[in-house]
């Protein structure tokens, strides 16, 4: 079944301007595989991500991120395409083999001198640090001992959040433990489509759990080290039967409701619940117990993971729509969702084919904020790609991103008819800053804001960067 989506919003979400509030946050995010490059410079070890990119079939095309951005050594540069867009904050990750190139032992020193002189500049423009400590590059020396389907892993996380603070944490006062752990567990160990690319449902959600107890142990030891604010970044989606998607009122049958709830839970709910709450929602322990077992989860576990993030980073891309349908396998992506119809839409795209409802964002965050109304939200990535043209100008090149700008004007009406409507937004993140390397899609993707020639590295600011520029010095769109 396929199911039309709106491509606009409501019209109560488009009328008039949409003027944010005072000290609202905007910049942009970036991940240190995609975009750095430098694979091996500076003693920089093996990430899981090297191994899979250079793995033939993993990723489209063959590439890898070997070079990348080349942002290692052009971040001066960056900072400085930041400045001229005026924003505020920049959200980066640290790569964890940098800083311990088998993931454990003595610190490579020169990998941190990298992310001392990334700060140093972002001080000296102006914008305000938000550093990442794992953006999904694992050192390959810890996924030859088991990856995070070993809870051992959890114990070295928390040691190199604790060195990497020690580094740079008088000047880096926000802190992201995770970035998207549902994503990398999942993906990672059940679907195979990104690193390690291990295909197994029991895999999968142990190593979910671990993530979790990595986020608690590390958020205690940045916490103990003197950290102002941890967060926690999940790709959240709001989880539609699509019969809400082309109507938000509409009541679907008790079948489709009962597989929305599940595939909320194994989607959101297993990510916040036990570090906001302290719990996991009986669903996905009884799907984890019939997949995997408990005896991963120990006594302790859920007191150490029950570490409330000072703020939920929320990434956002499209809703999850699916609907009751008996006789369906579990999706390899969902373990324990037999039963239950992921439904393909039909309607605005983009490149990735993912689905464009802005209203999802509205949707998501007001609920969030019901669901947890102690912790704020920051919108943490929002983007998309489109098969963008570079044409020449009479000042070089240009890239006029009419579909992005639109994406992007759509989303922030979004995120304000949240704000409106008494959800704590307090900032927006656009993904990305530069076009990078998109993971098992590889290069063909482009996300970027900046335009990246990646035979030459000439950088060149998309018109959808001159809409954000717009954006951040008026505060809101006209």
């Amino acid at each position: 079944m396929t199911v039309t989506t709106r491509g606009t919003l409501p019209s109560y979400l488009t009328e008039g301007p949409a003027v944010f509030p005072q000290g609202f946050v905007w910049g942009a995010a970036t991940a240190s595989y995609q975009i750095e490059g430098a694979a091996r410079d500076d003693g920089r070890g093996l990430s899981i991500w090297d191994s899979f990119s250079h793995t033939p079939g993993k990723v489209a095309f063959g590439h890898t991120g070997d070079v990348a951005c080349d942002h290692y050594h052009r971040y001066s540069d960056d900072v400085g395409l930041m400045t001229d867009l005026g924003l505020a904050a920049y959200r980066f990750s640290i790569a964890w083999p940098r800083v311990q190139p088998d993931g454990t032992g003595p610190i490579n020193p020169r990998g941190l001198d990298f992310y001392d002189r990334l700060v140093d500049r972002l001080a000296e423009a102006g914008i305000t640090p938000y550093a990442t400590l794992y953006h999904w590059d694992l050192p390959q020396a810890l996924e030859d001992r088991g990856g995070w389907t070993e809870r051992d892993t959890a114990y070295r996380f928390a040691e190199y959040a604790a060195a990497a603070y020690a580094r740079i944490g008088d000047r880096v006062s926000h802190w992201t433990t995770l970035n998207e752990p549902w994503v990398a567990a999942f993906l990672g160990y059940g679907t195979g489509v990104h690193a390690p690319g291990r295909t197994d449902p029991a895999q999968a959600l142990r190593a979910a759990h671990h993530f979790l107890l990595g986020h608690g142990l590390a958020t205690q030891a940045l916490r103990a080290a003197g950290a102002r604010e941890v967060m926690l970044v999940i790709n959240s989606s709001p989880v539609l039967t699509p019969e809400q998607v082309a109507d938000p009122a509409a009541e679907p049958s008790e079948a489709d409701a009962e597989a929305a709830h599940r595939v909320d839970c194994l989607l959101n709910r297993q990510m916040l619940d036990p570090v906001q709450r302290g719990a996991y929602p009986e669903e996905v322990l009884r799907i984890v117990e019939r997949y995997a077992g408990l005896g991963h989860i120990h006594d302790t576990d859920l007191r150490d993971i029950h570490q409330p993030a000072d703020l939920i980073g929320v990434n956002y891309y499209n809703p999850c729509v699916v609907r009751s349908g008996p006789g369906q396998p579990s999706n390899p992506a969902f373990p324990g969702t037999e039963d239950v119809e992921f439904v393909a839409t039909e309607g605005p795209a983009t490149a990735m084919g993912w689905p464009i409802v802005p209203s999802g964002l509205s949707r998501l965050l007001v609920r969030l904020s019901k669901d947890y109304p102690e912790t704020g939200l920051m919108v943490t990535e929002n983007g998309a790609a489109f098969d963008d043209v570079v044409t020449a100008g009479e000042a070089g090149p240009r890239v006029h991103d009419a579909e992005r700008t639109a994406y992007l004007d759509s989303h922030l009406r979004a995120v304000h008819a949240a704000v409106e409507a008494g959800a704590d937004v307090r900032g927006y993140l656009v993904w990305s800053l530069l076009d990078n390397f998109e993971w098992a899609e590889g290069y063909h993707r482009r996300f970027g804001i900046v335009h990246i020639d990646f035979a030459t590295q000439r950088r060149t600011l998309k018109d959808s960067a001159l809409f954000y520029r717009d954006v951040v010095r008026e505060n809101g769109l006209a």
